[in-house]
């Protein structure tokens, strides 16, 4: 099945809640997964919470990758998001799961843009 981008959707269940809690750790984790993934990287944004939790985006040419976390909970959702050939999305969940070290995980892939069904349109300029 030939897709224009591959999204993953991870939920890890039983993490460091330090690590959950760590605006400036996971900062430095979602770029290094993105680099991981071989993605060029545009932008950031992560907001912490209050009194815990955070919420971080990685905005790259290809998509995204953004994490929010639970601390409370010891829980993360994760999507990962790439469109293209050359970038390698399962790499970046692959750094992610390995520093976040979670007991219990459920993640799908979902393919977006199934070619079969796109109708290609060329934009006037």
């Amino acid at each position: 099945m030939r897709v224009l981008g591959k999204h993953i959707i991870a939920e890890l269940y039983g993490c460091n809640s330090n690590i959950l809690d760590d605006p400036v750790q996971l900062e430095k984790a979602l770029i290094e997964a993105a680099n991981k993934a071989k993605a060029k990287i545009c932008g950031k944004l992560f907001y912490k919470f209050n009194p815990q939790g955070v919420t971080g985006f990685v905005l790259i040419s290809e998509s995204h990758i953004s994490i929010h976390t639970w601390p409370e909970y010891n829980y993360c959702a994760i999507d990962i998001f790439t469109c293209g050939e050359s970038t390698k999305p399962w790499l970046a969940y692959d750094y992610l799961v390995s520093l976040l070290d979670p007991t219990n995980i459920s993640v799908m892939e979902i393919g977006r843009g199934l070619r079969s069904q796109l109708k290609f349109n060329k934009v006037k300029s």
